[in-house]
């Protein structure tokens, strides 16, 4: 019973900086940083079907594991966007330490604004407000069978036509439909 005493005191406080804080990432389009297991990169990779002629996406690529894992492990070209310019450099170095800087680019800026037409599969670990925000934007930019892998939130009442669990995580894979305009 002491234990609760303590404890519920401590959920209250937490809940009244968390919140706020959730709510700011939402409305300003920032996502917290939080790295991607390997497991579950190889995983998403894997799910999305990456293989040596694709342009794998990685859109708020932190710092550029999943980049850096498509170019080196699945021999893709891949392109990291992410607004951080302190994770772009961590990414960048990354890229040099694995030896696939000739493989990888890394742009700063916004995944709101990033030119992905090219894209063949795009890989998120956004939220699921977020994704929602960037759909319309995948569905015009992206070709019909582009893939879209998200790790841990979905698109809403966009079904995935894929899920998985790695690690007690949850995979999502769709493809950008040819009726993409009907999303």
């Amino acid at each position: 019973m002491r234990v609760v005493k303590i404890f519920a005191p401590l959920v209250c406080l937490f809940s009244l900086f968390a919140l706020p804080l959730a709510a700011q990432w939402e409305e300003s389009g920032d996502v917290p940083y939080v790295p991607t297991p390997p497991e579950v990169v190889e995983a998403m990779l894997k799910l999305g079907g990456v293989k040596k002629t694709d342009v794998v996406y990685d859109l708020g690529c932190g710092d550029g594991r999943i980049v850096v894992m498509a170019a080196q492990k699945f021999g893709a070209r891949a392109v990291g966007v992410d607004i951080n310019p302190e994770r772009i450099k961590e990414a960048q170095a990354n890229a040099k330490e694995a030896g696939v800087t000739g493989r990888v680019e890394f742009r700063q800026g916004s995944f709101f604004d990033a030119d992905i037409k090219d894209a063949t599969v795009v890989t998120l670990y956004l939220l699921s407000s977020i994704n929602l925000k960037l759909r319309p934007k995948l569905l015009k930019d992206l070709k019909p069978g582009t893939r879209i892998v998200s790790h841990s939130f979905d698109m809403g009442d966009w079904k995935p036509d894929k899920e998985i669990e790695v690690s007690g995580r949850r995979i999502y894979l769709w493809h950008v439909p040819a009726n993409a305009g009907s999303h």
